[in-house]
């Protein structure tokens, strides 16, 4: 049984890696730069080529941000899905948070012409893409919490956002049936997920969004752990079910509803990060997993970042292809290593 000092240790040497990661993320692209122009940057020194603190500061350092922010989101409302429905197969967009905002997000660029109006003076706006997909995920989550109210079986909201998001697809197969190929591109582009179009401002509201999912998910720790023995055993311990059950699902619907409005959908990040986690830990305890599928999850969006940067060549991959080449492999590798997960 690992102590609490083992613990504590690899906290320490999965910081180190996260900073690692964070520098490297920052010195690789089209053009390789050393460790000391990046301090040099970052501090106000000399530097060797101006253009390089520009590169860093504007480019690469908010990119490497969003990363990390992206991968604490979603890691971690990963981890509270496969604990509150008990499913390890539960990712951060089984509500339907990522469908209701690629609705969004087709209605806005595909169903601008079919509408006009509203939509047309919505796409004339910096934050159009974002509004589009918040909009699409906040109703969905309207209506989850809205059924929750009424149904006491949480396999049963499962279930529901499941065909809430077979309902927000079907109707984006229709619209993207009839659109032209510069809508199909631009709704195509944005499916592929991408972390360097964020502004500071941008990365401000998403930082704020994923440290109060963060806040509400160490609120719900004693909630979590009482979950994996059951509903009936947390209702035994004093938990109050329907309470508990809103905070998880509002702090997953704040974390992974704002990565998928300002990034795109990610895939696979959610659903193999907390696997990893709990073979790393061996442990099933939030007061652990909590931190700790953060960590990782910022460690694995950095490397999938480095990796679609394609480092000294001038061509980028679509982030979202990155973490399914990645992440896919590793969630069969679990599955078949052991036939039982970790819970």
């Amino acid at each position: 049984m690992p102590t609490q000092k083992s613990y504590r240790l690899t906290f320490i040497i999965l910081s180190i890696v996260l900073i690692s990661c964070f520098l490297i993320n920052i010195s690789l692209g089209s053009v390789a730069i050393p460790l000391k122009g990046i301090f040099a940057a970052f501090t106000g020194g000399e530097i060797d080529k101006e253009t390089w603190r520009i590169t860093i500061l504007d480019i690469r350092f908010p990119k490497a941000i969003a990363a990390v922010l992206v991968g604490f989101g979603l890691s971690l409302s990963g981890l509270l899905m496969q604990t509150l429905f008990r499913n390890p197969l539960a990712g951060p967009f089984v509500l339907g948070l990522s469908s209701g905002a690629s609705l969004g997000v087709a209605l806005l660029i595909m169903g601008a012409s079919a509408f006009g109006g509203f939509f047309g003076t919505l796409l004339l706006s910096d934050y159009s893409l974002v509004i589009a997909a918040s909009l699409g995920s906040f109703l969905v989550l309207l209506t989850v919490i809205a059924v929750s109210y009424r149904v006491k079986d949480t396999m049963s909201i499962l279930i529901i956002g499941l065909m809430f998001g077979s309902i927000t697809g079907a109707i984006v197969s229709v619209l993207t049936y009839f659109s032209d190929a510069d809508e199909l591109k631009q709704f195509m582009m944005w499916t592929l997920g991408s972390l360097g179009n964020l502004d500071w401002e941008e990365l401000s509201i998403l930082g704020s969004l994923i440290v109060a999912g963060i806040g509400l998910s160490i609120v719900s720790i004693k909630s979590l752990n009482a979950f994996l023995l059951g509903e009936n055993y947390a209702r035994s311990l004093g938990i109050n079910i329907k309470t508990s059950r809103y905070i998880i699902i509002i702090a997953t619907s704040f974390m992974a509803g704002s990565c998928t409005a300002f990034v795109g959908p990610i895939a696979f990040i959610g659903l193999a990060v907390p696997h990893i986690t709990r073979l790393f830990f061996n442990t099933t305890n939030h007061k652990i997993l909590v931190p700790s599928v953060c960590l990782i999850g910022a460690i694995l969006m950095l490397i999938c970042d480095s990796i679609a940067q394609v480092p000294f060549s001038e061509i980028t991959l679509p982030i979202n292809a990155i973490t399914s080449i990645i992440g896919a492999p590793v969630v069969i590798w679990l599955l078949v290593r052991k036939r039982k997960m970790i819970f």
